[in-house]
């Protein structure tokens, strides 16, 4: 590069180059300590590139793929991502794309050698569609930011890229409850008041599971009958202070406001008075919890962690966690872990989980006249099917009547036996 000048100075090399004069006077950066001549010259034309392109740092277009992916999860992924997704992506990149694709340069890789691979991770694998659409989006987000954002390539060969057509695919895992389904759980449970109560509060709202455990006492308010969906819990690996943290929705969209049924109310309010029950008999021994502000190296605030509050420190705030144990403590959404092992192998309810009673939710409420833009919202959804966004629209009265719908074609002995949550003074 001709731009670089090399000079020997006593038994080093140094590099040389002009840069933009600052006040009309003539600047220079300037490097010296290199062994080599070949150093030097190699060393002073990544400087040059940096300096051109405003002080990004230089990717050589030799880069491995692999080499590449560690980059983009580090400098775009970590910054615009959540958590629960930047470990969703390097899953799929461990597992699925290094060892196909990673040993090759980023420069070299091609659409057609993109397109063959995709067709092979199909038809050798029997993922469910989503996990499928997963790994696409993986490749065209890492090779789109490679040509538009950092310019390491000057052609995006996943821009096209697109699932084959298969005959036969294997549908996502969904379950649709029926009442006697629900019926026989909350019978089974009905000694475990956390685990019914988290169990109907998703049933009854459709939220997701991280939203439902994120909840608070002060986003319930009895008196407006409305739940403020405003959280999401997600788990990071464990260490002295536990591994739960609390963050924003998983969209823009998932911050929402929804109504409290009468019977799902009912639930919480007798639950609420349970819990403070329970807190006067630990007394002392019963476990609180505090948000703990995270910050990086510059001070700035990234995350908020669930702590124990003996083990927090002296700024943090006192957080009111509805789902915990008779004692305060607090399981995040492994509350659902055990009782979900044994709805599957000793009530033989196959297939089922707990995140199925957000869709049964939207399913019974859509079969019985609520309108799907309405459904979408109550769900914290931005997108539907193109034909409903364009012609429906949603209202707070239709929204309010959508709660009751449901609140009416799910009432049963059992719920409303199990949401007394009686206190035994015995």
């Amino acid at each position: 590069m001709a731009s670089v000048g090399i000079k020997k100075r006593g038994k080093v090399y140094q590099y040389q180059f002009e840069i933009a004069p600052v006040n009309g006077q003539r600047k220079w950066i300037t490097k010296s300590g290199f062994k080599t001549k070949a150093e030097a010259e190699e060393e002073g034309n990544k400087a040059y590139t940096e300096y051109l392109n405003a002080g990004v740092p230089f990717k050589e277009c030799k880069t491995s793929y692999t080499d590449y992916l560690d980059y983009w999860l580090n400098n775009y992924c970590k910054t615009n991502l959540k958590y629960n997704t930047i470990q969703a992506y390097k899953n799929i990149i461990e597992k699925h794309i290094i060892p196909k694709l990673g040993k090759y340069r980023l420069s070299t890789i091609t659409s057609v050698r993109l397109n063959s691979y995709i067709t092979e991770i199909v038809e050798e694998n029997d993922f469910a569609p989503a996990y499928f659409k997963n790994i696409l989006k993986v490749l065209k987000g890492s090779f789109r930011d490679a040509c538009d954002i950092y310019g390491f390539i000057k052609y995006n060969p996943a821009r096209d890229l697109r699932l084959p057509r298969f005959d036969k695919r294997r549908e996502d895992v969904k379950h649709l409850y029926t009442q006697k389904e629900i019926d026989l759980i909350l019978n089974k449970f009905a000694d475990n008041d956390t685990f019914t109560c988290v169990f109907l509060t998703s049933c009854y709202t459709g939220m997701r599971t991280g939203e439902v455990c994120a909840l608070t006492w002060n986003d319930i308010d009895f008196e407006k009958e409305t739940i403020n969906i405003e959280h999401n819990v997600y788990d990071k690996p464990k260490d002295d202070k536990g591994r739960w943290f609390i963050g924003t929705t998983k969209t823009e969209t998932g911050t929402r406001k929804i109504h409290l049924s009468q019977t799902l109310k009912i639930a919480l309010q007798n639950y609420k008075r349970k819990q403070d029950y329970l807190k006067k008999i630990y007394g002392k021994k019963y476990i609180y919890y505090h948000i703990e502000n995270v910050t990086n190296q510059s001070g700035k605030v990234v995350e908020h962690r669930i702590v124990r509050e003996e083990l927090s420190n002296k700024d943090s705030e006192r957080i009111d966690l509805i789902f915990t144990k008779e004692n305060g403590l607090y399981l995040g959404t492994d509350i659902t872990r055990t009782p979900f092992k044994i709805i599957h192998n000793e009530l033989g309810i196959k297939k089922c989980r707990f995140y199925d009673l957000r869709g049964s939710y939207a399913t019974k409420i859509l079969n019985n006249g609520v309108e799907i833009r309405d459904v979408a919202d109550l769900l914290g959804h931005k997108n539907i099917e193109t034909t409903e966004n364009f012609y429906i629209s949603s209202t707070e009265n239709s929204r309010k009547y959508a709660t009751e719908i449901f609140d009416s074609i799910s009432k049963s002995e059992t719920i409303n036996k199990i949401i007394e949550y009686k206190i035994d003074l015995e």
